[in-house]
């Protein structure tokens, strides 16, 4: 029997902001454990959150290079569940009316072009970091990423391989960055996915149970933890010995498997609601093309402009052609 395996991608990337998103304390990486934290950050009460505008002109900055659509009032909202990371018990995040939504980005594999189009982009802010200790068999935490400014970009359940997964990856990473909206260095986490996977007999219509493998941050184990995952569920369909749950996952590199973290969350379970100290924010035609205007000449305009005009086709990389 042959199978069909669907995916949609939740791509976190932290924005390119000197400080966080609602207080003054640097967002930069690389600082001593818990150096950049404030009372804000850090989750003490009466503290007022203040947007940071630069977080937002990047997130619009964002929608115009994946062909999003822009909200005209945004609005911040408060996600609630308990992570020894997140010091105020709840993530300031988008659901009800994200920056941007109904997007698109063009990707390139062997089997041709293809759209995959995007649900929304959100801006959020970042939880802190824990570090385990297997030998003293305790955990640290580390908050100097708390409040870091992300934009979370989410797919539709358009993907059918690892190698679109790849280039979506790979695409998506060159326009942001060439945007400025963020260095997107996997290695140090300012941007990470999560996949959301689930396997079907091909030419149903009918999504199979989905699990979602949480924050990689590398293409090589992306593509090894797609092909784990959906060999296990085809063989769990194909054999009946064991359980497909909808749950979220890890990935051991070590091992090349993943492993179950916890049953998947629905969206009732994080009591959304929204948030009532951060005023809505109206975004107006001249912000955006203020936002517009400050982007560098996307590198496949600059590539037709050159070869048209200078006839500079031999001296130009011909991944130029790609971007």
């Amino acid at each position: 029997m042959k199978y069909e395996v669907i995916m949609g991608l939740e791509v976190h990337v932290e924005l390119a902001t000197e400080s966080k998103l609602f207080c003054s304390c640097s967002a930069k990486f690389g600082a001593d454990a818990n150096e950049n934290v404030c009372p804000a950050c850090s989750g003490m009460p009466g503290m007022p959150a203040v947007t940071n505008k630069n977080a937002v002109d990047l997130a619009i900055a964002a929608a115009l290079v994946t062909n999003s659509e822009i909200t005209p009032v945004m609005t911040f909202d408060k996600k609630n569940y308990f992570y020894p990371d997140l010091p105020t018990g709840y993530q300031i995040t988008q659901l009800f009316a994200p920056i941007c939504t109904n997007g698109w980005v063009e990707i390139e594999t062997e089997a041709g072009a293809k759209r995959i189009t995007l649900k929304q982009i959100h801006i959020e802010e970042d939880a802190g970091k824990l570090l385990h200790d297997a030998r003293a068999r305790s955990s640290l935490v580390d908050f100097n990423r708390a409040s870091v400014p992300l934009v979370e970009v989410v797919s539709n359940p358009d993907f059918r391989s690892a190698e679109e997964v790849n280039a979506y990856l790979e695409k998506l990473r060159s326009l942001l960055s060439f945007a400025g909206v963020s260095d997107c260095k996997m290695q140090e986490g300012s941007m990470r996915c999560d996949v959301n996977i689930s396997v079907r007999e091909s030419g149903s219509d009918v999504l199979g149970t989905r699990t979602e493998i949480k924050n990689m941050n590398s293409l090589k184990a992306i593509m090894a933890a797609i092909s784990y995952e959906s060999r296990r569920h085809i063989d769990i369909l194909e054999t009946g010995v064991g359980t497909l749950i909808q749950e979220t996952r890890g990935w051991n590199d070590d091992i090349g498997e993943t492993f179950s973290m916890r049953e998947k969350e629905e969206a009732a379970d994080y009591r959304y609601f929204p948030n009532p100290e951060i005023l809505p924010i109206v975004i107006d035609s001249a912000w955006i093309e203020q936002v517009r205007a400050a982007l560098p000449e996307p590198a496949n305009k600059k590539y037709l402009r050159l070869t048209s005009e200078l006839g500079l086709v031999g001296l130009l990389e011909p991944a130029l052609a790609d971007d």
